[in-house]
């Protein structure tokens, strides 16, 4: 049951008015759960990271409704530092030198690749322009040096794509890509990290999308389905 209570940042509050802005309903309790926002029989459900956090109760609710996973991606973000209470230190504010791109998705969809082959379930990703604050409070990670993230802001969305079957993912080879190909081959050709090329393959293999077609070396070889 869904019955804890939610935090929410600004972010997530911003994406669930949007996606209500044209008749859908907030905040509704729906077979045991909290539903970001309905629209008419769609489940919409918003989902910054951590897409294993919610499995359960998506496969819950995909036995009787349609559900709509929407996943932000910061292709621009800016980073407000906010100093402490006592400190008179003017706000801080920086453009982050990291983009994102719609191939981050499946950093997150390599937890649940499989929840795509659901005839209930889609997905639709943004790329959006938003402001991370953070504030020098001493608490948050080392890597920060103690400094905290309390909050996420939309400054706009730029870009939508919806994901409605395994076939879609398709989109996100490269139409030259040589077959069969390594993670790295992939990566190179999309100019990302070989991680993120190995979250890919892993996700269009678990899809069906990819077969495997041998090994180079120690590489594993990929070739696409017909």
């Amino acid at each position: 049951m869904d019955t804890y209570m939610r935090t929410e940042t600004s972010l997530h509050a911003s994406l669930k008015a949007d996606y209500a802005a044209s008749g859908g309903a907030q905040e509704i309790w729906v077979d045991g759960y909290w539903i970001d926002v309905q629209h008419s029989d769609l489940l919409i459900e918003i989902q910054t990271r951590h897409f294993e956090a919610i499995q359960e109760k998506l496969l819950r609710l995909l036995e009787d409704h349609k559900v709509r996973l929407v996943h932000p991606i910061a292709a621009e973000k800016w980073i407000v530092r906010l100093p402490q209470q006592d400190d008179e230190a003017p706000i801080k504010r920086r453009k982050s030198p990291r983009r994102g791109r719609w191939e981050h998705l499946f950093l997150e969809l390599a937890r649940i690749p499989t929840l795509l082959a659901h005839p209930n379930f889609s997905l639709e990703i943004l790329l959006i322009r938003e402001e991370e604050i953070r504030s020098d409070d001493g608490k948050g990670s080392w890597r920060r040096r103690g400094v905290s993230i309390i909050d996420r802001r939309l400054l706009k969305i730029l870009e939508r794509k919806l994901i409605a079957s395994p076939s879609d993912l398709r989109q996100f080879l490269p139409s030259d890509l040589d077959s069969p190909f390594t993670n790295q081959q992939l990566a190179s050709q999309l100019r990302i990290s070989r991680r993120l090329a190995s979250r890919m393959s892993y996700c269009l293999r678990s899809l069906k999308i990819l077969q495997i077609a041998g090994k180079q070396r120690n590489a594993i070889l990929y070739s696409i389905s017909e």
